[in-house]
Formats: C-alpha cells, structure tokens, sequence
C-alpha cells in the first residue's frame, strides 16, 4: 500500500498555535557483506526540532494536563518514523514522556519528571535546516481522558517516581510507552507499547479504539477495551524492552518486533540471548497470524568494541514491498539495517519454539539456532560509516527507492542520575537535538 494514497481523516485533530508551529537469518550477516557497499553512502540533508516548551506543547492539546514542565522542551518524537499523505511530511510518535533514573540504594528508580505528560502522534516536515510541527494528535481513553505514559501494573512494570526518585507517584493503567507507528487506510494509526507488550489501534483523532496484549496478562481497570490476542510466551518480556517496531505490508497485515530477546524461561537466557521475536497481525482477522525468529549478529559486529549482548535492540522496521522488510539492528551508540523476507516456512507460531519449554528459542546457541526456523538476512547499509547520521536512531522511513530519512530519540534531552535536574528542579539538558537526517544510497532498496 502507498501511504501517500490514503485518505485524510474526517475527525478534527488539533494543530499546535502558530507561534509554536513557526518557532519552532538462516545465519546471521556477518560474513555476507552488502551487495552494493556502503562506501557511497552520505547525508544529503539534516533539520533539527526548534525548542518547544512541554507544558505549551501539551496543555495546547489537552489543557490542564501539564502544570509544571521543569524546563524540559518537546522531544523524544524519533520512537518512530511514517511517511504523511504529502511528499516530504511524516508521521512521529512520542515515546511515554520523560524519564529516566536514579540509584537509591542498589535499586534504581525510573522517574517521571512530568507525570501529566500524553503520549501523541505528531506530523512534521523538515524546511530547510528546521522541523516543523504541522499537527499534534494526544493520545486519549475512551472517554476522551489522557492516557498517559506511567506504568501499568506493580509487580511487573518498573514503580514510577518523581523527578527526584523520592516520591512514588500512582500506577496507570491506561498507561503506554508508545514506540512504532503506521497509519491505516482509515486513517487511523496502530501503535505498539513496550508495557504489555501491546499493539494498541487508535482512531484518527487518538482515541484507544482496542489494545492488544499477550494472553494471560490480566490488566484491568483500563478506559479503553483490552483484548488477550497475542502469544502469552510474551508475558516474558524484558522490562522496557517490549514492542518498539511496527511495519505495514502491502496486503494490509502488521508486524511488529520485540526490541530485545524474552526473558525465556528466565532472565540469564534472555541477557545472553542473540534471537528476538517478530508478530504478524492481521487487522481484517483481528488476530495473530504468524510469528518470525530474528537472530542478532554478534553484538562486537553491531558495534565494535562492545560486549554486552543485552545491549542489542530492534527499534524500527520498515516493509519494502512484498514480504521483504528492512530491520534495524542497533545499541545506544551503532547502527545497522538488514533486508529479510517473510517466508512461510520461517512461521514458528504454535510450534515448539512458541512457548518455555526448554530448551527455548532463546537459549539456542548458535549452532542449534541453524536448526531453527531463524530469518535469513542481509546487510544493506551500517550506519556507523556514514558521517553526519546522529546516534539513537529509531524512526526510520523509506523515501523514494534509495533515500532512507532517519529521525532519533533525544529522550527530551533527559539523562540519567541525580545530576538530570538542578537544586531547583529544573531539567539540566543534555544538548542533544531532536535530528531528521536523509541518507541517499548507493543502491535501491525498492
């Protein structure tokens, strides 16, 4: 499907003021190089998001839902990437808001300086060495309420605190912590959540029209319906390490990938782990269709110098056409995207490799993984050799047949540890921007 062929929607969706709209594998790839090189390979543009203060940006929205912002600005759109109706103009998503962490003692406290923070859907358009915010969307429940982006449930999400890590502040179950993004022929979005993990249908104008989670998850007291359809081997998750991409294919189905390997049957399987998991919905059956072993190279070949396997992440995919789909492959500080396609006889779902009986898809080292139904992959561009592309990536487009347009996550400029805030409690900012570079390739990818 083209998505510059959709249809607008006929809600309303509301736009920032104009003063903040113009201020502002069988086998893995390393040893199968790139057909074409990466060598060529070169940013041909980059557009940066001017400041817009939080509490503007929001209470423009949903008024009243920010009181306080600490001085932090709009950021953290880069969760993910999706080409608008017009040439040029994309969608985005915020992830949850801002937040970060603080050791207290040998615990360390996710905090949440701006509580009231909505996760939303915002369209932008890089002019010139600018982005510019066209439209806004909140994300609500189904009585029109913010959803929020704080944990949903004790004991399984991480307790939220203040911006100081002394405060508990209450759980949420409308709470998402939205990463990919596509829009439908509807016009609405589907967006997946690291909390569930979910894959959550929201109309046009942002309203949670169902939230789709794995069987056996039990969340209630949710403003909006909840449906068990997904495996319940994804009840293991790693904690923020949910679903954080989401691609449309031609034929209307979504796929949606686990960002790092399941805690299956148990966290030191999953820290040492090199094998996620991709889903097939469908959208007509309203339900799982298939699912995909993807298997990480070597965390040394995804950033060199590294050795942390846990530090291996998917963030963004994108469907090429047919059953071919780039995948990103990724750490905090390296980049690389792989083409795989979607063959039948890769589908694992309802077999052995879909469940905890040991030994697990993600306990298989790497010679018993080349007897399970792994993807297989080939490395189309590392993004560690071009210059000007910024780290953090996680939005990622298809532009054309050889542009790649690239957005990151600046974490609303949030860092890690006391020192994220001054005495008076306002943000000390970590000077990262939020960044759309274009990248031209060597080589079609469509």
């Amino acid at each position: 499907m083209n998505p510059r062929l959709l249809r607008r929607p006929a809600a309303v969706v509301l736009p920032l003021s104009a003063a903040l709209t113009l201020t502002a594998v069988v086998g893995t790839a390393e040893a199968e190089p790139a057909r074409h090189g990466t060598a060529a390979a070169r940013v041909v543009s980059t557009s940066t998001l001017p400041d817009i203060p939080l509490a503007a940006f929001s209470n423009a929205l949903l008024p009243g839902t920010v009181d306080d912002d600490r001085d932090v600005d709009l950021g953290g759109i880069g969760s993910d990437l999706y080409p608008a109706e017009r040439p040029g103009e994309y969608w985005t998503v915020t992830d949850r808001g801002p937040n970060g962490q603080i050791a207290v003692g040998k615990d360390k406290r996710r905090t949440f300086p701006v509580p009231g923070f909505d996760p939303a859907i915002v369209k932008v358009r890089a002019v010139g060495d600018r982005i510019r915010v066209l439209k806004s969307i909140p994300l609500t429940t189904a009585s029109g309420a913010p959803v929020t982006g704080l944990p949903n449930q004790p004991g399984r999400d991480e307790a939220p605190y203040d911006h100081s890590a002394t405060t508990p502040l209450a759980y949420d179950p409308n709470g998402l912590d939205t990463e990919g993004l596509v829009r439908d022929r509807d016009g609405g979005f589907w967006l997946v959540d690291e909390y569930g993990p979910s894959l959550v249908h929201v109309s046009a104008a942002g309203r949670v029209l169902a939230r789709h989670v794995p069987r056996g998850l039990a969340l209630t007291g949710a403003d909006y319906p909840v449906v068990e359809s997904l495996p319940s081997v994804f009840l293991t998750r790693k904690i923020n390490r949910g679903f954080e991409g989401l691609a449309l294919l031609p034929d209307g189905d979504l796929v949606m990938a686990l960002q790092s390997p399941l805690l299956n049957p148990d966290k030191a399987a999953g820290e040492d782990s090199r094998t996620t998991r991709l889903l097939r919905f469908s959208p007509r059956k309203n339900r799982v269709t298939a699912e995909y072993a993807y298997r990480f190279d070597p965390v040394g070949v995804v950033e060199p110098g590294q050795t942390k396997t846990s530090e291996l992440k998917i963030s963004s995919v994108v469907a090429l056409g047919g059953d071919r789909l780039l995948v990103q492959e990724r750490t905090d500080k390296a980049s690389r995207l792989y083409e795989v396609r979607l063959r039948r006889g890769a589908d694992i779902l309802g077999s052995r490799w879909d469940g905890t009986a040991s030994p697990t898809l993600e306990q298989l080292d790497d010679e018993a993984a080349a007897d399970a139904p792994v993807l297989e992959k080939r490395l189309v561009v590392d993004l560690n050799t071009v210059a000007g592309v910024p780290g953090k990536i996680e939005g990622i487009a298809v532009e054309g047949s050889s542009t790649l347009v690239l957005l990151n996550d600046n974490d609303f400029g949030m860092t890690d540890g006391p020192g994220a805030f001054d005495a008076n409690g306002r943000l000390v900012d970590s000077g990262v921007e939020t960044t759309l570079v274009r990248v031209r390739l060597p080589h079609r990818l469509r």
